[in-house]
């Protein structure tokens, strides 16, 4: 309506009649930082450039395939109980060469085959152009005089919650004190975002207790309650048998005289009387040993097993995907299977997990992945670094007040600048009231009545002096009660006399 009425007629005036509203951000948006095949769409880079993709295809467009790592066979060391197969009656161990490890391609994959859905890919390098292999360098994503800070970048995107750096822990334990305790700085500094880390491959010289104390000698004690760590590792089935050949074995391996096959030797023989050979003749010459020599086959079986072996962040972050779709971010991400897994790497029992769930001098609790039979291999864990903290100590309570947080924080920039007084007061402790009572019914926040279960207070007298409001300050206190999960469930059992 016009601000004064000088001319006669009739005239029209809209009023809302409805508060606004708050609309729940997502929770589970992973950014996957790592090296990818290619990092280029229409032509131009996508190098340092959070790009967002809905599925593996836009992947694979975008970033193209995996490494196709080279591997040595060698002799096992007698002094250490190693996994080995036999060619000719020999114990044979695979050895992966240097400068080819590259978890991200498959990481991926395992984060689509858990119920991952949207993610970022935030390429920091690319491996197309060195087949033979290429460094994982901490600076790549901690920054340098002439490289980004990864984090820095991120700054500037709001949509991730979820940060996952697959291929970090290839810089084994250093990755811990340069990479890790970054994340947690930048995931406090946002106050949006939770980080899921791994811990080194345990290999057969180590023990469980020694990659678990290095890790918590190493991460350090700050912000701990925004990050969650997993382990073991994870067998998987994602690397099909079609994805490995002879090209996945080093040059120096002479196939004619390691196969004991008779035919093997004369297959080898015509291949390598070819000076040139392309694409067919490749795959013709794969399909010709895995015919005529067993031997090869097993070979590429155990090939296959190593690539296979990953680290669980991508599956964990498939996982709470999945979880925060079905069930919401205040169920626990445990008590769940992990698809296209067949076995943890090592099998934690009941009695070994205990000091890795609880750790009684630091809090850095550990969440294992455990085998049980009949049932499949499960998350057996839902605690965050800060494990001994009645606050923080579980998952789905640090990232369900950060959902809130989050989602009262983006609805409250609307209040920004209006006058500071009761009719904002009232219309915004309604506005956060009715939010956090839609939450209370989904069953986020536990209480017989919704006053049990949250409080919003807002106001001069109750939260605010007359020295706030001359000062531009509104000041809101919210408080939930979060549920928690039933982590220790003990049933007693007690015997009574006969009543009749």
């Amino acid at each position: 309506m016009p601000s004064t009425l000088m001319t006669p007629g009739v005239y029209i005036e809209e009023k809302n009649a409805f508060p606004s509203s708050i609309t729940a951000v997502a929770t589970a948006v992973p950014v996957f930082i790592g090296y990818t095949q290619k990092a280029e769409r229409n032509g131009k880079s996508l190098v340092h450039k959070p790009t967002r993709i809905t599925s593996f295809a836009e992947y694979l467009e975008n970033f193209g395939s995996g490494f196709k790592p080279k591997y040595s066979l060698g002799d096992p060391d007698p002094k250490v109980k190693q996994e080995t197969f036999n060619i000719n009656g020999k114990p044979t161990i695979v050895k992966l060469n240097d400068k080819n490890t590259a978890y991200m391609y498959s990481s991926i994959r395992l984060f689509f085959a858990n119920g991952g859905s949207v993610c970022y890919i935030l390429a920091v390098g690319t491996y197309g152009a060195t087949p033979d292999g290429f460094d994982i360098a901490a600076d790549d994503i901690i920054g340098s005089d002439s490289k980004p800070n990864v984090f820095e970048i991120l700054e500037k995107e709001p949509e991730p919650t979820l940060i996952v750096i697959p291929d970090a822990i290839a810089l084994g334990e250093d990755c811990y004190t340069t990479i890790y305790t970054q994340v947690l700085n930048h995931c406090a500094a946002m106050q949006s975002r939770f980080g899921i880390f791994d811990l080194v491959k345990q290999l057969p010289a180590n023990t469980t207790d020694e990659v678990v104390t290095a890790f918590r000698d190493k991460i350090g004690i700050n912000f701990l309650n925004y990050g969650a760590a997993y382990y073991p590792w994870l067998k998987t089935a994602v690397v099909q048998p079609d994805e490995v050949s002879f090209e996945n074995l080093d040059a120096s391996i002479d196939l004619a005289t390691l196969l004991p096959e008779p035919a093997a030797a004369v297959i080898v023989g015509k291949y390598k009387a070819n000076a040139t050979p392309d694409d067919s003749a490749k795959k013709n010459y794969h399909q010709s040993l895995k015919a005529a020599s067993p031997t090869y086959v097993h070979i590429l079986e155990e090939l296959r097993a190593n690539m296979n072996e990953l680290p669980a962040s991508a599956a964990m972050a498939g996982l709470y995907t999945m979880v925060d779709a079905s069930r919401g971010v205040w169920k626990a991400p445990a008590n769940v299977s992990v698809s296209m897994v067949n076995a943890p790497a090592v099998n934690i029992s009941h009695e070994e997990q205990q000091s890795l769930n609880v750790d009684i001098i630091g809090g850095k609790s550990i969440n294992v992945i455990r085998p049980f039979p009949g049932v499949g291999t499960l998350v057996w864990g839902a605690r965050t670094l800060d494990g001994n903290s009645q606050d923080w100590r579980y998952i789905n309570v640090r990232r369900t007040l950060i959902m809130i947080e989050q989602s009262v924080k983006l609805a409250t920039r609307t209040y920004v600048f209006e006058p500071n007084d009761a009719a904002t007061w009232i219309s915004l402790k309604t506005m956060i009231s009715a939010f956090l009572e839609n939450l209370w019914k989904q069953g986020a926040l536990a209480g017989a009545a919704p006053g049990a279960a949250f409080d919003v207070q807002v106001g001069l007298g109750a939260t605010m002096t007359p020295q706030d409001i001359l000062d531009g300050k509104m000041l809101v206190t919210v408080k939930v009660a979060l549920t928690r999960p039933a982590e220790f469930i003990v049933i007693t059992f007690q015997q009574q006399m006969q009543q009749s």
